[in-house]
């Protein structure tokens, strides 16, 4: 059986807990950044966890994480 391409877009974008969550960024922090406040800004700073109803195909995309 071949080994299993990891999707390099997930891989770039997301990583794996110890716990199984699936750590991401928060979006709307790219451009646009003079109309949004310095409070939003600095919330969309922290990390969070994709939701649970995405956890199970972005683990196929990243089949060797650990």
């Amino acid at each position: 059986m071949p080994k299993l391409k990891t999707h390099t877009g997930a891989k770039k974008r997301f990583k794996l807990t110890k716990t199984g969550k699936v750590k991401r960024a928060k979006a709307y922090k790219s451009h646009i950044l003079n109309k949004k406040d310095t409070k939003r800004k600095r919330g969309l700073r922290q990390a969070t966890y994709a939701d649970k109803t995405n956890v199970g195909a972005l683990k196929l995309l990243m089949p060797y994480s650990k």
